[in-house]
């Protein structure tokens, strides 16, 4: 793609903009400590961490956590469409990232990490921004001590299938 030009014409409209906002994620990754992933995700869940800034930028919302299932929510806007004018399946293969991951990380004890090796999604139906919720859940399917298995879904809010995903994620322990 190429640069905007500094003055758009006039047949664009005008702009639009969006304005994201984070924490320090230095300070986030360090409420990790002493805590196992499910009371760590859980920390989120209560406010008493904020949001990884990821969360910020994509509008990513954790709804609920359980060992081994975790479910966020996310209302795409128009920022995140891309040149055919529909949600970019990059928004939708980042939330079944994030909630696949999360489902693994929520079965980790204290000073245990992980981190995507693989990841595949299979995008079903174009996605709108069209003010409404979008649903991705995410189940470990076998966990393990050094490579986990977790599935995912995205529905929309009519409760239809927008996308599935799964991953594998490599399990470490943490420095420090």
């Amino acid at each position: 793609m190429t640069a905007q030009p500094a003055a758009s014409p006039a047949g664009w409209g005008e702009p639009r903009s969006r304005t994201v906002t984070w924490h320090d994620p230095r300070r986030v990754a360090a409420g990790m400590a002493g805590r196992t992933g499910l009371e760590f995700l859980q920390a989120f869940v209560d406010g008493e961490l904020p949001g990884p800034p990821i969360a910020g930028l994509l509008g990513f919302r954790m709804a609920s956590i359980a060992p081994g299932e975790v479910v966020f929510g996310c209302t795409p806007d128009e920022s995140t469409y891309n040149p055919i004018g529909a949600v970019h399946g990059g928004l939708v293969c980042t939330l079944l990232d994030s909630v696949m991951g999360c489902a693994v990380h929520s079965l980790l004890p204290a000073g245990v990490g992980y981190t995507s090796i693989e990841i595949s999604v299979r995008y079903l139906r174009p996605l709108q921004a069209d003010g409404n919720e979008i649903i991705a859940t995410g189940r470990v399917v076998k966990p393990g001590r050094r490579v986990s298995f977790a599935e995912g879904e995205v529905r929309d809010t009519g409760g239809k299938l927008v996308a599935t995903g799964a991953t594998s994620c490599l399990v470490f322990p943490l420095p420090g």
